[in-house]
């Protein structure tokens, strides 16, 4: 067993062992600790790419499984990831050798953000993108800063950065920290400014209910400085009736005429779309961005009001923000053949679902948008947003609903019905269809699709390949 007193970073580290290594901020953790100097390894139970070839490529040795063997070296603290479980093999061993271990935002905090101001980005939705917005103006700006987030960032090809700056950003992540640990992992960090773009029901395998969640964004505010930042969307009432818990200053942001910073006129231009910003109900200047949406033009105006307050001028943050490249997995066009566009966006929360179907065709206009959904992740494989989603895909004009993959891990009761989705969607008047497997996805759309069609696939995970494997039936 794991003595509590161990559950700390000793003064003098040189080696350092990470459990469950590929996940993705564990990951980028990883490889910031070998940037630093440290001697790093890592296991994992599904040691597959891109993540292994990652951690390769920046020399972070990685064992396949769990192992006590694992820890033979001794090293000098182990990070435990949140995916792993009190009866983990190299859990008991550090427990059998008193190790010293520690949470991933522990380490972090001590070893990457250590003497940076934090910038964090919190909320339900948009974390990724507006992190990675805000961390490509920071170093276009040369402010050289140091990033961890959840989302690999064509513009640096990483989803991590050990930069000189004074400034470091975080997606500061809701789910919880550790089996040791059960708060929330952005309780650890004690931000300088901060953006929260949303607060949502979401993770039903953590949180009770919407109160739950509110309770924990409530205690992440309340544990502001007085001097720090707070930038809060404008349209969500759970975060409004939060705000008022954080005693620092607070600006908000989006389409309401009071807001601190405020959206104008926009105008869309394939590629890219333009769109004004007010501070304070002062001309600000225009804006040109690559991603599509309203919901990304709010994440852009939030990450333009802190990357202000950091003191980067408007012109800077305009260059920038005109050569944002997105991130991995939102609103990524993976390949066109035969006129026919293929889309990948993690998007599974139903609020997550609208926003990109909605964006998607309002980018796309003219052409027909099919939308392919596969509910994986715990919240979406149990029926809470049974009925919610039936709602989501109006701005599609085909719908093709995949069978959970992994109703199992669900209790039979809970379980979430792609068939009475789908049944749900038709009598709205929706051309839906439900899919057993992936196999039967491609079949059907390699050969019903035609030149002009966007196909828009939504899933968390990789989903058997189907974006590759479907540009090739193509």
């Amino acid at each position: 067993m794991i003595l509590p007193e161990n559950n700390r970073i000793p003064e003098k580290v040189d080696s350092i062992h990470l459990i469950a290594v590929c996940g993705t901020a564990m990951g980028a953790l990883a490889c910031m600790l070998k940037d630093m100097g440290y001697r790093v390894t890592g296991s994992d139970s599904h040691v597959y790419p891109p993540m292994s070839r990652f951690l390769e490529e920046n020399g972070v040795a990685v064992m396949a499984g769990f192992d006590g063997s694992h820890l033979s070296h001794r090293p000098d603290l182990v990070v435990v990831g949140n995916a792993v479980s009190r009866d983990n093999a190299e859990v008991v061993a550090i427990g059998e050798m008193a190790l010293c271990y520690c949470s991933m935002p522990q380490a972090v905090n001590r070893f990457a953000a250590a003497g940076k101001r934090q910038v964090l980005v919190a909320g339900t939705h948009g974390k990724t993108t507006t992190s990675a917005m805000l961390a490509w103006i920071l170093f276009s700006a040369g402010r050289d800063p140091s990033f961890i987030i959840g989302g690999i960032l064509p513009n640096f090809k990483s989803n991590y950065r050990t930069g000189a700056g004074d400034c470091m950003v975080i997606e500061a992540d809701e789910y919880d920290t550790a089996f040791f640990d059960k708060g929330p992992k952005f309780l650890h960090y004690t931000p300088d400014a901060a953006i929260l773009t949303s607060v949502e029901f979401d993770h039903a395998d953590i949180y009770r209910d919407l109160d739950h969640v509110r309770s924990a964004f409530g205690r992440f505010l309340t544990a502001f400085k007085p001097d720090s930042l707070l930038v809060s969307v404008d349209d969500d009432p759970n975060v409004s009736g939060l705000v008022g818990l954080a005693s620092c200053k607070r600006m908000s942001y989006g389409l309401e005429p009071d807001s601190s910073w405020r959206i104008g006129r926009v105008f869309i231009e394939p590629p890219a779309t333009r769109f004004e910003a007010f501070k304070n109900g002062m001309d600000f200047g225009t804006f040109r961005t690559r991603m599509i949406g309203a919901h990304n033009l709010k994440n852009a105006i939030s990450a333009v009001a802190v990357a202000d307050y950091l003191g980067v001028p408007s012109g800077q943050i305009a260059r920038a923000l005109d050569s944002f490249a997105g991130v991995r997995r939102r609103q990524e066009i993976r390949g066109e053949k035969r006129g026919v566009i293929v889309m990948d966006d993690f998007a599974h929360h139903p609020t997550a679902v609208r926003e990109t179907v909605k964006a998607v065709k309002s980018h796309f206009s003219k052409n027909r948008l099919v939308a392919v959904f596969e509910p994986r992740t715990n919240s979406s494989m149990r029926k809470i947003f049974q009925q919610d989603y039936a709602t989501v895909f109006d701005a599609a004009d085909r719908i093709c609903i995949r069978k959970p993959p992994l109703l199992k891990k669900v209790p039979r009761g809970e379980r979430f019905s792609s068939e009475r989705l789908v049944a749900d969607l038709r009598r709205r008047g929706k051309d839906a269809v439900y899919f057993e497997d992936t196999e039967s996805i491609i079949d059907d759309l390699s050969e019903s699709s035609t030149r002009g069609d966007v196909i828009l696939i939504m899933s968390n995970g990789g989903f058997d390949n189907i974006h590759e494997r479907l540009l090739k039936a193509l």
